[in-house]
């Protein structure tokens, strides 16, 4: 009888130890191990859940959720159910905002994929397009040269000299040029670096050290200069600022466009013709247009250059969007421009913005370089002394000049007896007619 008992209780403990064992391989076969307690926690996930990741060991489904079943729980370190998972990191990818007590305004956006098109951009098409622009306008300006050739002083150079710009005005010209060739050079510079003037560099490097190359020469080059560009940069720009200003005031009035612009510029100024120029006062139709080219492009300029100056300061393309859509309703056609664009998208459109309007600039005063020295004999001394020939300045401002003799402001030859510029020894007569002012 005890050995029949005995053997029934081995049975007994065999088929609980069976049951057990098939229990547990159950669960570990589902890949669900039990639930843990994150009270501690709020429910959200513990160090143990993280470890067990790094392990490759299962985690339970509830963690990090709160629940089994991914309901939200409460406290300050609670999870948001569902929303912790998926569609959280959805709404971070769309650019929501989330809850934060940092001082950046950029800190409550986790992720923004527009970032990712912008150095796309910044990397490929502005470069690019830039070397378009600046290779177009050179070769245009060449063959022009070569077809045309320089535009000469017909009646040849005489031996008076009048002022045509005083002291103050070259200076704020000159103010002007050199603060723009400067932030122009170091602006490139900033924007073709990483790309393309670090191989370079190297390609260089490598061409003069064949025997002691050093594969990091074209960063630690670049690193310096960029940083010292963009010190001179960010400086000068007040210097551009101000001589922008300046010419503003000085001469406003004097482009003011007029009949006589109009005509000037229906005939080309001119320039395609070998003989005659069309009548103009001090300021001619084409100066006239680049005055107000520059006064606008280089007040934009200088408008997105301060917001990149002063980071997430300004909302400027958010309210442009605004009424651009406004403009473009009032016409009958939706723009459907953004206009709730967060700080870091209007410092990115800022940055854009001012590469392109910075790239339009160059072109145009390329132009204004070439006229003003190469393209037209006798009109640097404008800018350079001041005084131009009077000849010169009979050709290309007749009306200007017809002024100064009304007002007595021509200088006499040696012994002539008047104020007139009919009796002075020039190479060819002045014009008969000049229109009244």
């Amino acid at each position: 009888m005890k050995t029949v008992f005995l053997k029934l209780l081995a049975l007994t403990v065999a088929a609980m130890l069976f049951v057990a064992s098939g229990e547990s391989s159950h669960a570990q076969s589902s890949g669900e191990p039990a639930a843990v307690d994150r009270t501690a926690t709020g429910g959200a996930q513990t160090l143990e859940d993280i470890l067990r990741r790094q392990r490759g060991e299962a985690v339970p489904l509830d963690a990090g959720t709160g629940t089994p079943e991914g309901a939200p729980t409460t406290g300050p370190l609670g999870s948001q159910g569902g929303l912790s998972d998926s569609e959280l990191w959805r709404r971070a990818r769309q650019g929501q905002s989330v809850s934060t007590s940092a001082q950046d305004p950029n800190a409550a956006f986790l992720v923004q994929d527009e970032g990712a098109q912008w150095l796309e951009t910044r990397r490929t098409a502005l470069p690019t397009y830039t070397v378009y622009a600046i290779v177009a306008i050179l070769a245009l300006l060449t063959l022009f040269l070569l077809i045309r050739g320089r535009i000469r002083i017909m009646s040849g150079w005489s031996s008076i000299k009048i002022e045509r710009f005083s002291f103050i005005e070259r200076f704020g010209h000159w103010l002007l040029a050199t603060s723009f060739i400067v932030l122009a050079v170091t602006g490139l510079a900033l924007l073709f670096g990483r790309e393309y003037l670090v191989p370079a560099l190297d390609w260089i490097h490598a061409k003069m050290n064949p025997d002691a190359i050093n594969p990091n020469y074209g960063k630690e080059a670049y690193a310096w200069f960029a940083g010292a560009g963009k010190w001179a940069h960010d400086n000068v720009a007040w210097a551009f600022m101000l001589s922008l200003v300046m010419i503003f005031v000085m001469w406003v009035f004097r482009n003011i466009p007029t009949w006589t612009d109009v005509k000037w510029l229906a005939q080309l100024g001119g320039m395609l013709r070998q003989h005659g120029h069309p009548h103009a006062r001090k300021f001619n139709g084409g100066q006239k247009i680049l005055f107000w080219l520059v006064i606008i492009l280089g007040g934009s300029l200088s408008a997105s250059g301060l917001a990149l100056l002063q980071p997430y300061e300004y909302s400027m393309f958010s309210a442009t969007f605004d009424k651009l859509n406004s403009v473009g309703e009032a016409v009958g056609y939706s723009l459907a421009l953004n206009t709730s664009l967060t700080p870091i998208q209007e410092m990115q459109y800022a940055q854009q913005w001012h590469t392109i309007i910075a790239v339009v600039m160059i072109v145009i005063i390329i132009a204004h370089i070439y006229i003003g020295s190469v393209g037209m004999q006798g009109a640097f001394s404008a800018m350079g002394s001041g005084k131009v020939d009077l000849n010169w300045a009979r050709e290309h401002h007749d009306m200007w000049v017809a002024k100064l003799e009304k007002k007595g402001k021509i200088p006499r030859p040696a012994g002539a007896s008047k104020a007139s510029t009919r009796d002075m020894p020039l190479s060819a007569p002045r014009k008969p007619t000049v229109p009244a002012e």
